[in-house]
């Protein structure tokens, strides 16, 4: 018998959040008031602030919901893949990412450039996804046998910023079979 109880959901937290992650990512997160966010989630001041003491609370939560996107691609791959397949299924999750989900660039970048303080704790939540994420990279890398993986790593983190902000700028067509091409090379994937 199972005894663990089940984490109930707050349905108006999960609608604020949803709400939030929306209108930060459309408008940008200092544009977007926590007035307008409580009006569109249709939930009270106290609602809200019983959820998150306050807007950068909200744009943390906002972050790492973000952060297990990503963390999707990696945990989405099959069981039993190669390294070979994991790096492809890795770079082709990215490229749907781009192409399907930030057509307005990254979440993290823009939510760096709105908060410039590297000490403030919505720099600090960029920075762990970075780390995170270029971590995960260089070790699919090394467990592909690759030379310089973390060089490699650096270089696809580089190429996906790029490719997102490119996406935003120049359109998403164009710009998911340059990134495709770019990334495969750096990983060593036949193209």
């Amino acid at each position: 018998m199972n005894d663990v109880t089940p984490t109930k959901v707050s349905e108006p937290r999960e609608r604020l959040l949803a709400t939030a992650a929306d209108l930060f990512y459309r408008d940008g997160i200092h544009s977007v008031g926590v007035d307008r966010i409580v009006a569109a989630a249709n939930v009270t001041r106290a609602t809200f602030y019983r959820h998150f003491p306050g807007k950068e609370d909200l744009v943390n939560a906002y972050l790492n919901l973000e952060d297990a996107t990503i963390r999707g691609f990696f945990a989405n791959i099959p069981e039993g893949a190669t390294p070979e397949q994991i790096l492809e299924g890795i770079i082709e999750g990215i490229a749907n990412d781009i192409t399907y989900n930030h057509t307005r660039g990254c979440p993290f970048i823009n939510a760096a450039a709105e908060y410039p303080d590297a000490t403030s704790e919505v720099r600090k939540t960029v920075t762990r996804h970075r780390e995170w994420f270029r971590q995960s990279l260089q070790s699919a890398l090394e467990a592909a046998g690759r030379d310089d993986a973390a060089g490699r790593a650096r270089t696809l983190v580089l190429l996906r910023d790029a490719a997102l902000v490119g996406g935003y700028l120049d359109g998403v067509d164009t710009i998911r079979d340059t990134f495709m091409t770019a990334a495969r090379a750096t990983a060593a994937l036949p193209a």
